[in-house]
């Protein structure tokens, strides 16, 4: 009886461990001296990062993980003929390493989506989005096809080219939307097996809007939208590859015309938007459970440059990567307020811009 309990105890003890242990990926750009992509151990209960491996490439400015968490995809930000998506694999300690690239032949991917047939990057200065098949087991990438977007918007110094800012599947697993920004709308597309097939526009947003990142509710009917240019965020009801307009809010209050990232906490109680240029810093929102609607409660000041931001798998913490201050800077989030508290625990990096959990 005696050895039971202890097997009970030590059982308890590995269960927190784990629920204490995190792992996490970031993504860097590469002018300023940093290697590539870092892995850290981070931990969820004291907030701080121990680092444990780097992979050299050139500017991975967004990245993300496989379902199953031993690939990594991650783009090659440049505006030549090397603009890539590369497969990563990854190891429970950490460690990297290169498996497969592939030209995305669309300069300057920003954004990268996988549900583990298909991986989609959106290519800014491209204006175009890329759609991958992989292979079993997602270890290599072939470029099937690119969807291009399109102009209209009224600034003729930032909507004057196409760009593609974001490209993800939708929670139903049956869509693709991306944001065509100089276009002020976002694209829809039907997802067949391994065929991405146009599907229209999906929402018009406010002109001048130059609409960036999505996100979704956990139970996705809900979908919020950060816009660079506006530094608003919109909340869409969604349904088969629509959105509807419910909502539109201020994030940027200054009109730095720098909005960035967009991410929900864990239990869906706030949501946080990063704007840049002006007055640098995260927008804190409250989310009616039943509606789906923001409420602004807060805004926390940021160093520079805020570009992407993640909160923990425990909702503990919010990890700020800020480009120009060449740090990743850690906030402890109250659950009841949302409000962020910073930690002075900073992640010393090159030009972090992108941090993504697993």
């Amino acid at each position: 009886m005696k050895f039971k309990y202890v097997l009970i105890m030590l059982s308890c003890i590995c269960t927190m461990q784990a629920q204490e242990s995190v792992m996490m990926v970031v993504g860097t750009y590469t002018d300023g001296g940093s290697h590539g992509v870092y892995s850290y151990h981070f931990n969820q209960e004291t907030g701080k990062a121990e680092a444990l491996d780097s992979l050299e490439m050139v500017n991975p400015s967004f990245l993300t993980v496989s379902r199953d968490k031993k690939l990594i995809y991650a783009v090659s930000e440049t505006n030549g003929d090397k603009a890539s998506l590369n497969v990563i694999r990854l190891n429970k300690k950490g460690g990297m390493r290169l498996l497969d690239t592939d030209l995305t032949e669309g300069a300057d991917p920003c954004y990268v989506a996988t549900n583990g047939k298909l991986a989609l990057t959106a290519n800014y200065s491209g204006g175009s989005m890329s759609v991958f098949q992989l292979s079993k087991g997602g270890k290599q990438a072939k470029l099937a096809t690119k969807f291009l977007g399109t102009t209209g918007g009224p600034d003729l110094s930032r909507q004057d080219k196409p760009h593609v800012h974001c490209a993800c599947f939708t929670p139903d697993g049956e869509y693709v939307l991306a944001t065509d920004f100089s276009a002020d709308r976002i694209l829809s597309f039907r997802v067949k097996g391994e065929k991405v097939i146009e599907n229209g526009v999906a929402a018009d947003v406010s002109a001048d809007s130059g609409p960036r990142h999505l996100t979704f509710s956990s139970d996705g009917r809900v979908a919020y939208l950060m816009s660079e240019l506006s530094g608003k965020v919109t909340v869409f009801r969604y349904e088969q590859g629509r959105l509807e307009k419910l909502q539109e809010i201020v994030s940027d209050s200054v009109g730095a015309r720098g909005g960035a990232d967009i991410h929900l906490s864990p239990d869906g109680r706030f949501l946080y938007s990063s704007n840049r240029l002006k007055a640098e810093g995260i927008a804190i929102f409250s989310v009616d459970s039943q509606t789906g609607l923001l409420t602004r409660v807060g805004y926390q000041p940021t160093a520079a440059h805020p570009r992407m931001f993640n909160i923990t798998p425990n909702g503990r913490y919010l990890l700020c990567c800020c480009r120009d201050s060449n740090k990743i800077q850690v906030f402890r989030r109250d659950d009841r307020t949302g409000l962020l508290t910073d930690m002075h625990q900073d992640i010393l990096l090159s030009k972090p811009v992108c941090v993504q959990f697993y």
